[in-house]
């Protein structure tokens, strides 16, 4: 015979720190910084590039660089690298926070994020595996089976939090999530250990970073991160029904168990298609959605909204960061964004603001 659960205490709603018109004040103030990381983003780099040279790139017609001279060579940087990297930047930064925010409000623990829950892990896996049986080397490659891998690492973390007479629970997700993680984690070492080539070919992949962008290989994860976005604007209001408790959610009509499948697997397309495009990139999915959510309270509409600012912003302006600080070599995004994320979490943490999702 199953045992009844234990009613769930419904949470107290988190309001937002500040009032509307602060908050407000707030938002544009982002908006306008975003702006700018975008223009420095493609002003800095390994060779600097004045404001006639960006305008001239942008408005001489294709393939007329052929014929520029030395201003080609800056005509094709700022055009083939700095701004796909800049759109890859926003991309992946508003992926990671929306996957994050979605994982937090399905798991309703604040320290959800795909890295935490075994994503990033299961990608990781899946290339170090490919990289020693097949040779993998080449940016659509690791695209495709990282994409792959964390996918299915989703999929396993679902079946394991599934298990059991109580069916999916926060908490079974979260310790699948990180026994998963942990096995793939020490699969992964394990593989690489005895192979210096596959430790040499991983390490570059493995820190994170959107240095390789380009527009051929960002289009076929797009659709995917736009159905991922899409699906996380679907959910957002369940997800504040489901942090009232699942007792209570259902009694307001809400299908828990297709409610909190939905928004994962939106969270599972932002962040595997993320993870594919640049790697495993940290502290984004988590520090992000916390500060949105003292920003705009805990209603998942607004910190879904904002998290496609916040996120976009913090990453952008992390690679703005990791190029000038060791010009003119580059600091890969996702060692900035650790240094970034790590000391803001921690004051979050000691500040108290990571009680309430």
């Amino acid at each position: 015979m199953r045992e009844p659960e234990a009613p769930t205490k419904p949470r107290r709603q988190a309001r937002s720190r500040f009032g509307a018109g602060a908050t407000g004040l707030l938002v544009a103030v982002m908006v306008v910084a975003l702006v700018v990381a975008c223009v420095l983003s493609v002003f800095f780099g390994s060779r600097s590039v004045t404001f006639g040279q960006v305008i001239q790139a942008f408005s001489m017609p294709s393939g007329a660089a052929g014929d520029a001279g030395q201003d080609a060579g800056i005509t094709g940087e700022v055009v083939r690298l700095r701004v796909p990297r800049t759109v890859l930047g926003m991309l992946v930064g508003a992926a990671l926070a929306v996957s994050g925010a979605l994982m937090q409000g399905v798991m309703r623990n604040p320290l959800a994020d795909p890295s935490i829950l075994g994503l990033n892990s299961g990608a990781a896996f899946a290339v170090v595996c490919a990289i020693a049986t097949v040779g993998l080397s080449t940016p659509a490659q690791y695209m495709i089976v990282a994409l792959v891998g964390g996918a299915a690492a989703a999929a396993l973390v679902w079946v394991l939090g599934s298990l059991g007479r109580t069916g999916a629970t926060p908490l079974k997700f979260t310790l699948a999530g990180a026994v998963l993680g942990s096995a793939l984690g020490s699969l992964t070492s394990a593989i690489m250990l005895p192979r210096a080539d596959v430790i040499s070919t991983y390490r570059f992949w493995q820190v994170g970073g959107i240095s390789g962008a380009r527009f051929d290989l960002m289009a076929p994860v797009v659709p995917m991160l736009l159905i991922g976005f899409a699906i996380a604007a679907v959910s957002a209001r369940q997800l504040d029904m489901l942090a009232l408790g699942d007792q209570m959610a259902a009694g307001l009509g809400v299908n828990v168990t297709r409610a909190r499948a939905l928004a994962w697997a939106g969270a599972v397309l932002l962040s595997a298609g993320s993870t594919a495009l640049a790697g495993p990139i940290g502290f984004v999915g988590l520090v992000v959605p916390h500060a949105a959510r003292i920003i705009v309270g805990s209603d998942y509409r607004r910190i879904i909204a904002l998290c496609m600012l916040i996120g976009p912003l913090l990453l952008v302006s992390s690679d703005v960061i990791g190029r000038v600080v060791s010009r003119p070599a580059d600091v890969e995004v996702g060692i900035v964004t650790a240094l970034i994320g790590a000391p803001v979490f921690v004051a979050l943490v000691r500040a108290g603001k990571t009680a309430e999702v």
